[in-house]
């Protein structure tokens, strides 16, 4: 089971490649994995059956006692055949869907597969905290899976929804898990129901758990997202909301419901929702023309009859709500995919503008009427079988006298004459000849014959309603020991004298005439709604409009607190800041009861040197009146740091803070170009002596904290140990590095997340349209059969392109880019340095990376000295030689770094060691000799990425962005017989 789990998870990742090969065609292959799985689940059923329980585990966490568990009792053996064999035939059956369409279909199948997987994890696993992380994948892919037909608004409006409901609920079940584990000592699910846990903290944790397993299954008040979920292709219908992700929930109260309904909240929030979600699901059925919104507000009903079922806890109706369980699978699946049939051939659902059909179609409206006898009940179809066996273990409960039995049994057969009825409605309307309103009859629909490829899926699931009711005596036996579990009546009501067995035929018993009569009500419910729709609410609101509400309503709210809070003055909100940090330290140090300290005058001489020239740095700094000046000045305390770094034994930091330094002042430099030089020439500072004040009593407090801090320390630092840690665990000797990469690997991830976060933030603000690489394009070799006598076009002192040779100014380019810069702005003298220098600060900045365990460097630094590379090629040669440097998107070395990090953190895990454990290699190779090699050093090279990677964004934006968008400035003002002939 752990095996075929790990193929879903690497398969789909094959499957892009695959589409874009042989298209359509590859669902056959991707369908071969959940046949597979179905197949190995089918293998295992005498043991299931026999008691002999499959049970595989992995210790993923042992500190946390979480393993990758997975086990395979009659209700996962159950679930696992839904999901793999529905969705082996949704896979073939999305091979003649998409036929001809190849648009994201790549992207498609690896999740709809990828979802699979997700599912078969979720319905075997027996650790309750891994369930809930399944949980959340299947909430993430199904968000992609309904947003497929991304360019419509309707799409994309109807996964946010679901996705913000799923989730939602999912957050809330986490908290009743991490409850429910903690007052058990246990995540195992099969270790909590064998002990049965009770108590406040557990019918609190129940209750949160209900709200995740309803918000994922649409019961009420979450049952809206289902239906907008239509806006996903059919298959995606037929598979998530039908047979997979809807059953999630049901799945979770299926598992607790023997254990815990005698909890007091139990049956309340379970029979009660679920008998409101049946009524208000079959209500709403009956008013659409949409024959997909038909069978989903149809699906919302039946989810709710199945939460009732499942749910209500005992022996009988626990073996008949394992009945329905299938028959929902497969009947609700069969009649989506029919939908798809007749989109995918008409190109409309509305079953207003269909006629004659059935005529036209025999084989897929007969097995269209065999579902909907599954879905209504009738006999020999399992839907029969299951139906009258909830109605007569439900009949006994309420003749016993158990009040939500009563409640259960009167819902469900109402929930049953509303099923009828839609469910005649969506027969006749998809394949009935139908009637205009003069009387005469309507034209009939001109159908096209699917290939019979198409047909099989929906042929398969809605035989099998048939095939699983004949053999429902064998089910019985299947089915038997999940029942066995639950007690045998409600407590108060006597247990029934003979156990109850799923059979196609009993007898005339009560809950046969309770069949019948709720099949003869829904029939007469079609009939009295055939010409007309009822319209009436059954509340003064839906739950649609509250969510949209809702929605509206935070919006609001933001905008009400950013026009409070955010005014527009960036020196107010550094003032806020600054108020903020003296009051809270202030009041701090004022309330501690004794202050020690620690000081000494200086470590070294150096320090009396250099901390003067940094305070008056940072004093002449306030006085200057240019921008560019102030920047210097600024620039002046970052390399006093420097000094004292590499005169305190800390060559590490002193190499990394002057190469942030130089970036630093670089990025500002770049800044400075599009703002006033002069300080205060558009906005004068106010409030001078104010801010005179603020300044110094931050500086003041700052230098108290620092003194204190200095004695507060009562134990020693960990530090004190990081040279013995970094040899001993690290394997290196530079303890700064090592501490970045190993030690503190995880302060060093987050530090990486701020570093995209805030390079894509400032690119977001100066790009206007896209981010994507429009400058290595214009870089291309020679046309074919050119010479390098052929001067590519320069852009001349009057504005004019011209060969370079024909004016003169013809000089050989050193630098690609350079030769699309102004001849007055061109330095040969520079192109020539960089030129000459590129490749050998490249090739520094690779030493640094790979030698800085041991000596001073690391992926930082290296990273900035190669962002200092590009640099130099970008003052050079402008924005076009930048595209020529690096000819590629800076997003895309941000992600690989910031992947490469994360798999480090991640990968050991599934070897059972820690997160960000490295590993220690040495070897003799033949002409390398003795190599030592640690793993940490692949961490390392994705912060090497993500810092050349931020680089080149702030050269791309404030750079290269800046600069086109200058010239269009420029070309824009210029008069029309004046304007340059443009460069692309």
């Amino acid at each position: 089971m752990l095996l075929v789990l790990g193929a879903f998870a690497v398969v789909p990742i094959l499957l892009p490649w695959l589409v874009a090969r042989i298209g359509a065609r590859a669902f056959y292959v991707a369908a071969i994995l959940p046949i597979a799985a179905f197949v190995y689940a089918a293998v295992l059923t005498p043991r299931v059956i026999a008691g002999d329980i499959p049970f595989e585990t992995y210790d993923w966490i042992p500190p946390l006692d979480i393993a990758l568990s997975m086990r395979m009792d009659t209700l996962s053996w159950l679930m696992t055949l839904i999901v793999t064999g529905v969705g082996a035939l949704v896979m073939i059956y999305c091979r003649w869907y998409f036929r001809g369409k190849k648009e994201n279909l790549g992207q498609f199948a690896a999740v709809l597969l990828a979802f699979a997987g997700a599912m078969y994890g979720l319905v075997l696993t027996d650790d309750l905290v891994v369930l809930v992380m399944f949980w959340e994948v299947t909430s993430v892919l199904s968000y992609l899976l309904i947003g497929y037909y991304n360019k419509r608004a309707a799409s994309r409006r109807a996964a946010l929804q679901a996705l913000l409901v799923t989730t939602l609920g999912g957050l809330v079940m986490l908290i009743g898990v991490v409850l429910l584990v903690v007052d058990a000592g246990t995540s195992s699910i099969s270790t909590i129901l064998a002990e049965a846990p009770s108590g406040p903290i557990v019918d609190a944790a129940l209750v949160l758990i209900l709200v995740g397993a309803l918000s994922k299954s649409a019961i009420f008040p979450f049952h809206f997202w289902l239906p907008g979920a239509m806006a996903a292709p059919t298959p995606v219908s037929a598979y998530l909301h039908a047979a997979a992700m809807v059953k999630a929930g049901i799945y979770l109260i299926a598992r607790l419901a023997p254990v815990f309904t005698i909890a007091p909240t139990w049956r309340p929030i379970v029979v009660g929702l679920g008998v409101f979600t049946m009524l208000l699901g079959g209500f709403q059925a009956l008013r659409e023309t949409d024959l997909k919104r038909v069978l989903a507000f149809g699906t919302v009903s039946q989810l709710g009859m199945l939460t009732v079922v499942l749910g209500y806890g005992t022996r009988d109706v626990a073996l008949a709500g394992l009945g329905l369980l299938l028959s929902h699978a497969l009947f609700k699946s069969a009649l989506f995919l029919v939908v798809g049939v007749i989109d995918r051939q008409l190109s409309t659902r509305d079953l207003t503008e269909l006629s004659g059909v059935g005529r036209q179609a025999p084989v897929l409206a007969t097995f269209s009427i065999i579902a909907v006898a599954s879905m209504v009940g009738i006999i020999p179809t399992i839907g029969f079988v299951a139906k009258e066996g909830a109605l007569a273990a439900l009949l006994h409960e309420a003749l016993g006298g158990a009040a939500w039995g009563i409640v259960a049994l009167v819902g469900i057969t109402l929930g049953s004459a509303l099923t009828a009825g839609y469910g005649i409605r969506f027969l006749w309307g998809a394949f009935a000849t139908k009637r205009q309103p003069s009387g005469d009859r309507m034209p009939d629909t001109e159908w096209p014959d699917p290939p019979i490829g198409f047909l099989v899926a929906p042929i398969v699931l809605a035989g099998l309603t048939v095939v699983a009711g004949v053999a429902a005596p064998w089910l019985d036996k299947a089915f038997t020991p999940y029942a066995d579990e639950a007690p045998a009546a409600t407590p108060g009501v006597t247990a029934p004298e003979h156990l109850a067995h799923l059979a196609v035929w009993h007898g005339f018993e009560a809950a046969l005439w309770i069949s019948l009569a709720s099949i003869a009500g829904g029939v007469l419910v079609f009939w009295s709604t055939r010409r007309w729709r009822p319209v009436t609410r059954l509340l003064p609101f839906t739950a649609a409009e509250a969510y949209n509400g809702t929605l509206r309503g935070i919006a609001r709210l933001s905008v009400l607190t950013t026009s409070l809070t955010q005014r527009g003055s960036l020196p107010v909100y550094v003032g806020t800041i600054f108020v903020v940090f003296v009051a809270a330290e202030g009041t701090a140090l004022i309330a501690s009861d004794e202050w020690r300290a620690q000081l000494d005058a200086f470590q070294t001489p150096t320090q009396l040197f250099v901390a003067p020239l940094m305070i008056a740095a940072g004093l002449i700094a306030i006085r200057a009146r240019k921008r560019y000046t102030g920047v210097v000045l600024v620039s002046v305390t970052g390399l006093g740091m420097v000094l004292l770094f590499a005169t305190s034994g800390a060559p590490d930091l002193a190499l990394t803070q002057i190469l942030v330094e130089t970036v630093t002042l670089v990025a500002f430099a770049l800044v400075l170009r599009r703002i006033p030089s002069r300080l205060g020439e558009h906005n004068a500072s106010v409030w001078p002596v104010a801010r005179a004040v603020l300044g110094a009593a931050v500086g003041i407090t700052m230098a108290l904290v620092a003194i204190v801090a200095t004695g507060a320390r009562v134990e020693k630092p960990i530090s004190e140990r990081f040279p013995e840690l970094a040899y001993e665990l690290g394997h290196g000797k530079n303890v700064v590095n090592v501490a970045l990469v190993d030690l503190r690997g995880w302060d060093t991830m987050g530090e990486l997340s701020v570093l995209i976060l805030a390079a894509t933030g400032v690119a977001s603000l100066v790009f206007v349209t896209h981010r994507a690489d429009t400058l290595s394009r214009f870089i291309a070799p020679l046309p074919s059969g050119a010479t390098r006598a052929r001067r590519p076009l320069v852009e001349t002192s009057d504005g004019l392109k011209q060969r370079g040779d024909e004016r003169g100014s013809g000089r050989t380019a050193w630098l690609v880019g350079g030769q699309r810069v102004r001849p007055e702005n061109r330095s040969i003298m520079l192109e020539v340095i960089v030129r000459i220098l590129f490749h050998t600060i490249i090739i520094v900045s690779l030493y640094l990376l790979f030698a800085g365990h041991n000596l001073p460097g690391g992926g930082f630094a290296g990273g900035l000295v190669a962002g200092m590379a590009l640099v130099m090629r970008y003052v050079a040669g402008g924005r076009y030689e930048l595209g020529a440097a690096a000819p590629t998107d800076a997003g895309r070395l941000l992600g690989a770094g910031m992947t490469i990090a994360v798999a480090c953190a991640v990968v050991p895990v599934f070897f059972g060691f820690p997160p960000l454990s490295s590993f220690f290699f040495e070897a003799t190779l033949p002409v390398l000799g003795h190599v030592e090699f640690v793993t940490s050093t692949i961490f390392d090279v994705g912060v090497y990425l993500v810092v050349i990677g931020l680089v080149l964004d702030v050269l791309r934006s404030l750079g290269a962005e800046v600069d086109r968008q200058a010239q269009a400035l420029r070309d824009a003002q210029e008069p029309a017989s004046r304007q340059r002939v443009s460069i692309p």
